[in-house]
C-alpha cells in the first residue's frame, strides 16, 4: 500500500455495475448503482459492492489509521437510474431457485447481500460517516439498502416501499432489523405487511429517512450535509460507535434472519412465483422505457 493515493480513480478498481469518484476536499467517496440488465441487487454488482468495501478498509489503515487521517471520512451511495434508487433483490434469480428447491443457492445469494448491507450500516467499524442520496425508487432490498446508511437524504419525489408480502413473503435482509431500531414495532410491521408505497415525506415523518430536498437538489444537499457535518464529526462518529455499542445489529442477527427467510422463501407456492414473475416483466418493461443511464453530477467524468 506504500505510495497509495486516494484520489487516482485506478486505487478504487474497476467496476462494471457501479460508478466510482473520489473527492479529496470532505474525504468522500461517491458510488453509484448501475446494475444491468434490471436495477436490482444482482450477484454482479454485489461482488463488486464487497470489493469497493474491501478497497475502502485497506485505505483507511493507510498509512496511520489514525482517526484524523482517515483517506475516506464519508461514503455516499447513489443511483445512475433516472427515477430508480434500486428496485431490490434478483427476483428472476429468487423464482429459479425457489423453483429448484435450491437452498444452498438461496441463502448464498441472501448472504452476498448481508454481507455487502452490513459494514455500511455500522460505517465500516471506523469513524466514518455513510450516506444514502436517494433519488427515485428504493423498493424491496433497495430499500434495506438505502435504509442502512447513517443518513439517509431523499428527493422529494423518491418512494419507498417493501412489495414483497404481494407474492407471499416478507424482506429477509436487514429490512426488520433496521426498521425496529428507527420506528416503533407498530410502524415497522404496517411497512412491511402493508405492501403499500410511501413517499418520501412521509418516510421523513415516521422518522425512517433523514431529510427530504426538492427534486433536482439531492446532490447539493449532500455536499452541504458533509460540510456542516465536518464542523463536530468527532461528536458524531463518537455518537455513532455509542449507538452500535447500545443498540447494536449484529451481523450473526441479520444472518439468522436469512436463514428464516430462505425456510419460508422455498415454502411459496407455484402461484407467488407467477406473481413474482409478472414483477420481473413489469421491472424489464420499466427499465427498457429509461433514457440511457447517467451519473450524478457529483460523479460525472469518472465512469
Amino acid at each position: 500500500m506504500s505510495g497509495v493515493c486516494p484520489e487516482c480513480l485506478s486505487v478504487w478498481g474497476c467496476y462494471e455495475q457501479l460508478l466510482v469518484r473520489y473527492d479529496p476536499g470532505p474525504k468522500a467517496v461517491w458510488y453509484a448503482l448501475a446494475p444491468r440488465p434490471r436495477p436490482c441487487f444482482n450477484l454482479g454488482i454485489l461482488d463488486e459492492l464487497h470489493r469497493l468495501q474491501d478497497r475502502i478498509r485497506e485505505i483507511n489503515h493507510y498509512p496511520t489509521g489514525q482517526d484524523q487521517n482517515l483517506p475516506v471520512q464519508y461514503t455516499v451511495l447513489a443511483s445512475s437510474v433516472p427515477g430508480i434508487f434500486n428496485l431490490g433483490g434478483d427476483l428472476k434469480l429468487f423464482s429459479d431457485l425457489i423453483q429448484r428447491q435450491d437452498r444452498d443457492s438461496l441463502f448464498g445469494y441472501a448472504k452476498a447481500c448481508i454481507d455487502v448491507l452490513h459494514p455500511n450500516l455500522v460505517n465500516y467499524e471506523q469513524p466514518l460517516t455513510t450516506i444514502s442520496l436517494v433519488q427515485g425508487d428504493a423498493l424491496g432490498g433497495g430499500f434495506e439498502a438505502a435504509i442502512s446508511s447513517n443518513v439517509i437524504i431523499a428527493e422529494a419525489g423518491a418512494r419507498f416501499g417493501l412489495p414483497e408480502i404481494l407474492f407471499n413473503l416478507i424482506p429477509g435482509m436487514g429490512a426488520y432489523s433496521l426498521l425496529i431500531r428507527r420506528t416503533t414495532p407498530e410502524v415497522t410491521q404496517r411497512l412491511i405487511c402493508g405492501g403499500e408505497t410511501y413517499t418520501a415525506r412521509q418516510m421523513c415523518d415516521l422518522g425512517v429517512i433523514d431529510l427530504v430536498v426538492p427534486d433536482g437538489e439531492g446532490e447539493q444537499a449532500v455536499v452541504d450535509f458533509i460540510r456542516q457535518h465536518r464542523k463536530k464529526r468527532n461528536a458524531y462518529t463518537t455518537l455513532n460507535k455509542v449507538r452500535h455499542l447500545v443498540n447494536p445489529i449484529r451481523y450473526e442477527e441479520l444472518i439468522e434472519v436469512t436463514r428464516v427467510w430462505v425456510a419460508a422463501a422455498l415454502r411459496l407456492t407455484s402461484r407467488d412465483l407467477r406473481l413474482i414473475a409478472a414483477l420481473v416483466r413489469a421491472q424489464d418493461l420499466r427499465f427498457a422505457a429509461q433514457p440511457p443511464m447517467a451519473p450524478p453530477k457529483a460523479i460525472e467524468g469518472h465512469a
